[in-house]
C-alpha cells in the first residue's frame, strides 16, 4: 500500500520536472528532487511506521487503508510544492490532514 504513495510522490516530481518556468529559479528542479528523495524515504519505512499509520487513519489511502494513496486537498498542494526532508514531508502531510479533519 505505501508503494501507491511514492508512486504519487513520483509522479509529482515528474509534474515538476515537466514544468517550464524560466523565472522559477530552479524552484521546480528542487522540488523534483526533495519529491524523489521522499518517494525513495518511503519505501524504506516498515509497514507499521506510526506516521503512516496515522495517514491510514485520516482517510489518505481509502477507506480502511485498502486503497491508493489520495491525498485530500491541503495535502495535495503540500506536496507539490515540497522542497524539504522526506521525513519533513510525512510530519507535515500528518499536519495538513489533521487540520483538513477539524476544520469540516
Amino acid at each position: 500500500m505505501w508503494e501507491t504513495l511514492a508512486d504519487y510522490l513520483r509522479g509529482q516530481a515528474r509534474r515538476r520536472l515537466d514544468r517550464h518556468e524560466p523565472s522559477d529559479e530552479g524552484r521546480n528542479a528542487r522540488c523534483a528532487l526533495a519529491l524523489l528523495d521522499a518517494a525513495c524515504h518511503v519505501e524504506t519505512l516498515p509497514f507499521d511506521d506510526p506516521r503512516l499509520v496515522v495517514l491510514v487513519t485520516a482517510g489518505l489511502f481509502g477507506a480502511y487503508g485498502a486503497g491508493p494513496f489520495q491525498p485530500d486537498a491541503a495535502t495535495a498542494t503540500l506536496i507539490g510544492d515540497w522542497t524539504g526532508e522526506p521525513q519533513g514531508l510525512l510530519d507535515a502531510m500528518i499536519a495538513a490532514s489533521i487540520a483538513a479533519t477539524t476544520a469540516t
